[in-house]
């Protein structure tokens, strides 16, 4: 019922008043924010008891961020915000180091020590790099440890030696161990930032993403302020930024999403403007592309005709050869086999004069004997 007057409201309300200006930055509606929170208190409050028991711990309450278009990348945004989303009961994970000719119990105290001196209040559970290597090797393990706290930090000084040991899973869950200096001398104030703050991540892959701002346990103005504060920090660090955004909602882990953001369809015409430039972008670099494939081709073909224009230059030199003195005797090829080429006509005449003088001679002696 309150989810239900609230979106007639919010639809007759989207008409009256301007929530964005002419620039990129988007000013948003305090009091449409405000009248989102109330309407999402009420529901918690009147939900059923299996849903009061979530209240106790805290439902979360998020803001749903639907683009116009889908980022070309990826990108993670820092949100600090004024009321912390964490209670000081230790649901905080902190990788370090492991200290030279320390164990890793010795490593352990010297570090929760280190947080208490520097006037850090959470309570941190503090995992050395060696203990994450043997104890929470298993599969089962690292299942476990993602489930039991909330938000994961590391240690600047280890942080590209964690994706190999912790798995892909705290990527899938969102969960990657956000980097802190421990050497720096504002630690509590940087821990402080990663704590009580929140981090929006960005996918490449759709056009939708979410992000924490709240809890059910915190005041309404507590709720307001976080929120206000996420979504000036989202649009002014977002990398396409504010023009992109198309709609904002705010929810919780169980009610509906209410909207407290549509952009004007002047949005439209700005989408459209750089839907043109990357297509011209897109067309000077497939021409480009085409006139390099000419050239290419130009040259190619040039060095051939170079090429060909040497091998005749080569063949049109005089070269002394030897003719052979006698011609080959060529063979006719019949259905029969082979036959041997005919002989010369002289051979037959000086063969048939031989047979004459033999002939001749025989004659004589005869007729001398008689």
């Amino acid at each position: 019922m309150f989810l239900r007057k609230y979106a007639c409201a919010f639809m007759l309300s989207r008409y009256t008043c301007n929530m964005e200006s002419p620039r990129d930055k988007i000013d948003f509606d305090r009091s449409q924010v405000k009248k989102a929170v109330h309407a999402l208190l009420a529901y918690i409050k009147s939900s059923s008891s299996s849903l009061k028991l979530l209240e106790n711990d805290g439902q979360a309450i998020s803001l749903l961020l639907t683009l116009w278009t889908i980022p070309k990348k990826e990108q993670n945004i820092r949100i600090p915000l004024p009321h912390g989303l964490r209670t000081e009961s230790g649901d905080v994970c902190l990788f370090t180091r492991d200290e030279p000719k320390m164990t890793s119990e010795q490593t352990v105290r010297f570090y929760k020590k280190l947080l208490k001196v520097r006037g850090i209040q959470n309570a941190i559970e503090v995992i050395p790099f060696n203990m994450l290597k043997t104890e929470y090797k298993p599969f089962e393990a690292k299942r476990k440890l993602l489930g039991n706290f909330d938000l994961f930090l590391s240690d600047a000084r280890i942080r590209r030696r964690l994706p190999s040991h912790i798995g892909k899973h705290f990527y899938e869950r969102k969960k990657v161990p956000l980097s802190v200096d421990l050497e720096s001398k504002h630690l509590a104030r940087d821990m402080e930032r990663l704590i009580h703050g929140t981090t929006l991540t960005v996918s490449n892959k759709g056009s939708c993403c979410m992000v924490r701002v709240a809890h059910s346990s915190m005041t309404a103005d507590e709720m307001v302020e976080n929120v206000m504060t996420a979504l000036s920090t989202i649009s002014a660090k977002l990398a396409t930024s504010g023009k992109n955004i198309k709609i904002i909602h705010l929810k919780s882990q169980t009610s509906v999403a209410l909207p407290i953001y549509t952009s004007d369809l002047s949005h439209l015409a700005l989408v459209e403007e750089a839907r043109k430039e990357a297509r011209l972008t897109k067309g000077a670099q497939k021409r480009k592309r085409e006139n390099k494939n000419t050239e290419v081709s130009k040259l190619i073909t040039k060095e051939t005709e170079e090429e060909k224009d040497g091998e005749e230059e080569e063949i049109s030199q005089l070269v002394p050869f030897e003719t052979p003195t006698k011609k080959p005797k060529w063979e006719i090829i019949s259905k029969k086999g082979l036959k041997k080429a005919p002989k010369p006509a002289a051979g037959k005449v000086l063969k048939k004069i031989i047979k004459d003088t033999k002939l001749t001679k025989k004659i004589q002696r005869s007729q001398h004997v008689i």
